[in-house]
């Protein structure tokens, strides 16, 4: 497994924040309006961006987290879906699924009518893989769920045609045999910052499992792979000293930048 570079992890952390953004341009971030693809739910709401240059072989998949009220009753959805393939069948977490396979507004010229979330991207992603370009997908929260279940979907249909999976925040995406059946475990990185509680849901351990390689940040560490329990017990213990920790003087010098607008 390669390492995930600090410049890639800004570029996908950049694209993950501002993808929640209604006034996203493409131009600011170096992609033409030509090479940039919307998505949006059933109820109109943005929910995936592809980008992609004419002079680069990679192509940018960025999904939204929730935002909405009724989009975060859906992570509440924590019942097996079974996914079955040619060789093989898993169970996911339905609500993320639910998010992928929900039909996509149909506003012409960008959307086609009958065509779920996942065969928008297909129908997008399939000229490019001919081309010769492989794919990234990246998104934080659920949005990280919907890239995981995506990225599979799209190995076992174009093998090899995914370049890495990043993503930032994000809940278990499946059961134990998702996790078993999952093809991308190496090139798959899960970044997860301090006491996020998202990324211990849903919070039935042993039954929905994550996948691929855990990076958490915490304390000014970069954990690589540390267990859930041991994680979970850090986390614990950095919640109940953390009044206590504030008081460190390294925490004071890190804070200098704040006097800049003094």
């Amino acid at each position: 497994m390669k390492k995930l570079k600090r410049y890639q992890y800004e570029r996908y952390a950049v694209l993950c924040k501002v993808t929640y953004q209604t006034d996203f341009d493409p131009q600011y971030l170096g992609f033409s309006r030509d090479n940039y693809v919307e998505i949006a739910n059933r109820w109109g709401h943005i929910c995936a961006r592809v980008l992609w240059r004419d002079d680069h072989p990679e192509v940018l998949v960025v999904f939204r987290g929730s935002q909405t009220v009724h989009e975060w009753l859906i992570n509440l959805l924590c019942l097996p879906k079974v996914k079955q393939f040619d060789d093989c069948y898993y169970h996911v977490h339905y609500g993320y699924d639910y998010l992928l396979e929900q039909l996509s507004n149909p506003i012409s010229p960008e959307y086609l009518d009958d065509k779920s979330i996942f065969q928008q991207l297909y129908t997008i992603v399939n000229p490019l893989i001919s081309l010769g370009k492989r794919i990234t997908l990246t998104g934080h929260s659920s949005g990280g769920a919907m890239a995981i279940l995506a990225a599979d979907r799209l190995e076992r249909q174009f093998p090899k045609s995914i370049k890495r999976v990043v993503t930032f925040g994000q809940p278990a995406p499946g059961f134990r045999n998702f996790q078993r059946q999952y093809l991308l475990h190496r090139r798959t990185y899960r970044i997860c910052c301090g006491v996020d509680i998202v990324t211990f849901l849903p919070p039935f351990p042993g039954l929905f499992c994550h996948v691929g390689r855990m990076l958490w940040l915490h304390n000014e560490r970069i954990y690589d792979n540390i267990s859930p329990l041991k994680r979970f017990l850090l986390s614990f213990t950095s919640w109940l000293l953390s009044p206590f920790v504030s008081h460190y003087m390294h925490k004071y010098i890190r804070d200098k930048d704040f006097f800049d607008d003094l």
